[in-house]
C-alpha cells in the first residue's frame, strides 16, 4: 500500500515537473549555502588554527593594546619600551625576552612600489636562531640573517609572485622606504600567509630606516620551564601593572600565552560559524515557504481528484499521507542535489582562497554534515507539507467534487 501511495505521488510531482523543480529551487538554494558555508567556515577554522600550530608552547608575547588593526602591536597608541623590557628581563624564569619590531612598509622593486609589513631580527645570535625556529622559516634560496648583516633583508615567498613585473633573485637590491637593501634569501612557501609577504630586517637596520627610538611593538619572552608558563605570565603582568600604576583589569597591555591566544582566535571564528549558519538558516525558511506554497496550490487544483478519491473509499490518513509523500519528497531531493552543489562550491572556494590567501585553505568532505543537511531538509519538506496535507485531508468529497 505504500508503495503505491509513494508512485501515486511521483506521479503527480512528475506531472507538476516544471513547479516541482521550480519550488525545489529553493531548498537547492538553503542546503546549497548551509553546506558549503558551514563547510567553508570549518575551513577557515582549520586554516586560522593552523597558523598557531607552529607555536612553542614555552613562549609568551607581550604587547600594548592596539587601536585597529595590523600588524601586532604596531597600532598602540602607548608602546612598549626598553624600560618595559628591562622589567621583563628581571622577571624569574624568563630566559630569553626579545623585542620585535613590526611595521608597514614601502617597498620599490622594478620601479613599482607596494606596501609590505616588515620584521626586525635581533642582533644576538641565539635570539635570531630562536626567532627563526619559532617562525619556522627556512631559506628556500640563499641564507636567512645572522647577528654580522648589516643593510641586508631575507623576504618571504610571495615576492617571487611577479608582482613587480620582474623577478627577484638574491643577491638583487630592493628599496624600502628610499633606502637600497641586499636580498640575501628567499624563504620557502610557509603555511601561513603572514610568513609569505614577510621582509625580515636587522633590528638596528629598521630602527634606523624608520626613525625609531626605544618603542617596541612586541616582546618575545621564551621561558625556561613551560609548565610554569602561566605563573611566569602572571608575574609580567603584575610587574607591568605595578610600575603602570595600573588595576586589575584595566592594563593597556596583554600577556599572551598560546593557549590563550588560541582560544582567543577559536571564540571569534566560533561566531563567525554561529552567524554563517544564521544566514543559511535563512535561505532554508525560504524554502520551507516555498514548499508549503506549492502545497497549497496543489490541493486547490487537486480539489475534485480528492473528492473521487474520498467517494471510493480512501480515508483521511491515506490523503494525508499522499500530500506529506510529496512534499517529504521535495524536500529529500532538494536536500541531496543542495548538498552536493553546497560541496561542490565549497571545494571551488577553498582552492581559490588558497590560491590568493597563500594558505592551506582545505575543505574537509563530512559525511555527518551531508547526512544533517539533508535530514533536515528532508524535514523541512514534512513540516511544510503538514498544513496543506491536513487541509486535503479533511475536505468533504460531496464539496469537493462540487468545486
Amino acid at each position: 500500500m505504500l508503495s503505491d501511495y509513494i508512485l501515486l505521488a511521483l506521479k503527480n510531482l512528475k506531472h507538476r515537473g516544471l513547479r516541482s523543480w521550480l519550488t525545489m529551487l529553493g531548498i537547492f538554494i538553503g542546503i546549497a549555502a548551509v553546506v558549503s558555508l558551514i563547510s567553508l567556515g570549518n575551513a577557515l577554522d582549520m586554516a586560522i588554527t593552523g597558523q598557531f600550530g607552529t607555536l612553542s608552547s614555552d613562549i609568551l608575547t607581550i604587547q600594548n593594546t592596539g587601536t585597529g588593526f595590523g600588524p601586532p602591536g604596531s597600532t598602540a597608541i602607548k608602546k612598549l619600551t626598553e624600560h618595559d623590557l628591562d622589567l621583563i628581563k628581571s622577571t624569574q624564569g624568563a630566559k630569553f625576552v626579545i623585542s620585535r619590531i613590526i611595521r608597514i612598509v614601502e617597498v620599490e622593486y622594478n620601479k613599482i612600489s607596494k606596501f609590505r609589513y616588515i620584521g626586525s631580527m635581533p642582533s644576538n645570535q641565539d635570539e635570531i636562531k630562536l626567532i627563526n625556529e619559532e617562525l619556522n622559516v627556512k631559506p628556500e634560496s640563499g641564507r636567512l640573517l645572522t647577528s654580522a648583516d648589516r643593510g641586508k633583508v631575507v623576504l618571504g615567498n610571495d615576492f617571487l609572485d611577479n608582482s613587480f613585473e620582474k623577478k627577484i633573485r638574491v643577491g638583487a637590491s630592493i628599496k624600502i622606504q628610499g633606502e637600497n637593501f641586499e636580498i640575501i634569501g628567499i624563504l620557502k612557501k610557509a603555511s601561513t600567509f603572514t610568513i609569505n609577504s614577510v621582509i625580515l630586517m636587522p633590528e638596528d637596520d629598521l630602527k634606523h630606516l624608520l626613525k625609531i627610538g626605544d618603542e617596541i611593538d612586541l616582546i618575545v619572552v621564551k621561558v625556561d620551564n613551560k609548565d610554569n608558563i602561566d605563573q611566569i605570565a602572571k608575574d609580567i603582568e603584575r610587574k607591568l601593572r605595578k610600575d603602570r600604576d595600573e588595576k586589575l583589569g584595566e592594563e593597556d597591555f596583554s600577556v599572551q600565552t598560546p593557549i590563550q591566544a588560541l582560544q582567543a582566535v577559536s571564540t571569534v571564528l566560533n561566531i563567525i560559524n554561529l552567524i554563517i549558519t544564521g544566514i543559511a538558516a535563512i535561505s532554508l525558511l525560504v524554502g520551507g515557504i516555498g514548499i508549503a506554497n506549492t502545497m497549497y496550490t496543489s490541493v486547490l487544483e487537486r480539489t475534485k481528484e480528492i473528492g473521487v478519491m474520498k467517494s471510493i473509499g480512501a480515508r483521511n490518513k491515506d490523503i494525508l499521507l499522499i500530500f506529506l509523500i510529496e512534499s517529504a519528497f521535495l524536500g529529500l531531493v532538494g536536500g541531496i542535489v543542495g548538498a552536493l552543489m553546497g560541496l561542490a562550491l565549497a571545494f571551488i572556494a577553498a582552492t581559490g582562497a588558497s590560491s590568493a590567501l597563500g594558505i592551506d585553505f582545505k575543505v574537509v568532505l563530512s559525511i555527518p554534515l551531508l547526512l544533517s543537511a539533508i535530514s533536515f531538509s528532508l524535514l523541512i519538506g514534512v513540516l511544510s507539507g503538514i498544513l496543506p496535507a491536513f487541509q486535503a485531508s479533511k475536505l468533504n468529497p460531496v464539496e469537493a467534487l462540487r468545486r
